[in-house]
């Protein structure tokens, strides 16, 4: 049986004797690539007729201007019907299955006389806990416009991330688009890819006059990833410092490998490999301990604040691409015992879970990706997948995410500071209670 989802376009113009070529993108299963592919037609009484299907059928009304091909390597079904007619408008079918029930992606397709040509659905192919980068087109450069990312559904685009600030809650920490200064297209980078982020998305720009003409992207994520499950906290005490390591590919090139601060869905660079530092960071972070040989980077950050905690990303560029991975900085305030300050309790800074040490589970950008990849439109996969992922260095204590690892600064077990005052007062009571005996054993004599 089929398994898994397809997507495609949901909406396509054509001009009247002109052409479409549509795309449907499915999963690369064994089932799906050998199942019989088709392309139907839905008729007023509800059922859809075959056009045309990878077992050799061609409908005779078509005959001659359609065609259906398949790329099971990448999962790619392309229609493309010629000389278009008014009676052509209507609503299909790409689909996968021996009946044309099964798994499908439906299209209105509208036949008009002076329609404009629509823009190729762009494909984007990730791995599980990987990232993407997807490259949206020039938009209205106005004042009142900002940039969006949605994912469609069955009747509206849900809005995920915006220019103005937005970041639906599910994408928090892992999703950046573009600023809005400057024109020229646009970038989309989401990392931690999860199973749920696969669908059909547009992007574009809109303004109070509407929508200038989105891209539509199908992204799809690989689940069947050998990347590891990243952990993404790392906590830290006021006025301490913590450090931690960034990944990527040692075969690949890259003009720039950095360190950015995300908030509402922009992340301004706090340092470079170029030697950048932004002002409000220098004297106390740093990028150090660069292993080209295992493509990582180390970076330290001290004298921590309070307002430090949030979310951070490590990135490497290369071309249009961009390799992300993200993690949060949680800061506490440091923890006195008022009693007995020789032996104040205080929070080290901690790491990410032992799992992120385990450099040799890692898969490095090269084997996730292939070459170092760049957006391409429909019919070419874009791998996008990233090993960039952030680790503890050697010499932090790891812990699970979220969980903070304690000691008494003068290396005793942490139960020492609450027991000694309770034997103490246990001593003085024995030691009262027997000069009370004696006394009045004295006094009964």
């Amino acid at each position: 049986p089929v398994c898994s989802s397809l997507y495609g376009s949901r909406f396509l113009t054509g001009g009247l004797g002109g052409s479409i070529t549509h795309r449907c993108f499915y999963s690369t299963t064994p089932a799906n690539k050998h199942e019989r592919k088709y392309w139907c037609k839905i008729a007023a009484n509800g059922v859809c007729y075959t056009i045309v299907s990878s077992s050799s059928y061609t409908s005779s009304e078509y005959e001659g201007r359609v065609a259906l091909g398949d790329a099971p390597q990448n999962g790619t079904l392309t229609v493309t019907m010629t000389g278009l007619r008014s009676s052509d408008t209507g609503t299909y079918r790409c689909g996968i299955g021996s009946t044309n029930e099964g798994l499908y992606a439906s299209l209105n397709l509208t036949v008009l006389a002076d329609a404009t040509v629509s823009r190729p659905t762009q494909l984007i192919r990730g791995e599980l806990h990987g990232s993407v980068t997807v490259l949206c087109p020039f938009g209205d450069t106005q004042s009142d416009t900002k940039r969006f990312w949605c994912k469609v559904g069955r009747s509206s685009c849900t809005l995920i991330v915006s220019s103005d600030g937005y970041v639906s809650r599910r994408y928090q920490g892992r999703i950046f688009i573009t600023p809005q200064e400057g024109s020229g297209p646009f970038k989309v980078l989401i990392n931690d890819l999860k199973k749920e982020d696969s669908g059909l998305y547009l992007c574009g720009t809109q303004s109070s006059r509407g929508q200038d003409s989105p891209q539509e992207v199908v992204l799809q994520v690989a689940t069947a990833s050998a990347l590891p499950r990243t952990p993404k906290f790392l906590s830290g005490t006021v006025g301490g410092s913590l450090s931690f390591q960034c990944h990527h590919d040692p075969r690949g090139t890259y003009e720039k490998k950095y360190v950015c601060r995300w908030k509402a869905g922009s992340c301004p660079v706090l340092l470079d490999d170029a030697g950048f530092v932004l002002e409000s960071y220098r004297g106390r972070i740093r990028m150090s301990g660069s292993d080209p040989e295992r493509g990582t980077y180390t970076v330290a950050l001290g004298q921590l604040r309070e307002e430090d905690a949030g979310w951070y990303w490590c990135g490497a560029r290369s071309g249009h691409t961009e390799l992300t991975a993200s993690l949060k900085l949680l800061i506490h305030k440091e923890i006195c015992s008022s009693r007995d300050p020789g032996t104040a309790t205080r929070v080290r800074a901690t790491a990410p879970s032992r799992a992120a040490h385990s450099t040799g589970r890692h898969r490095s950008l090269a084997d996730v990706m292939g070459t170092v990849p760049r957006a391409t439109t429909t019919g070419t996969a874009t791998q996008g997948s990233s090993a960039l992922l952030p680790t503890a260095t050697p010499g932090t204590s790891a812990t699970p995410p979220g969980e903070t690892f304690q000691e008494s600064s003068s290396g005793e077990p942490r139960l020492l500071p609450v027991v000694l005052p309770a034997l103490l007062l246990l001593i003085c009571i024995t030691i009262l209670s027997l000069a009370k005996i004696k006394l009045q054993n004295k006094t009964g004599k």
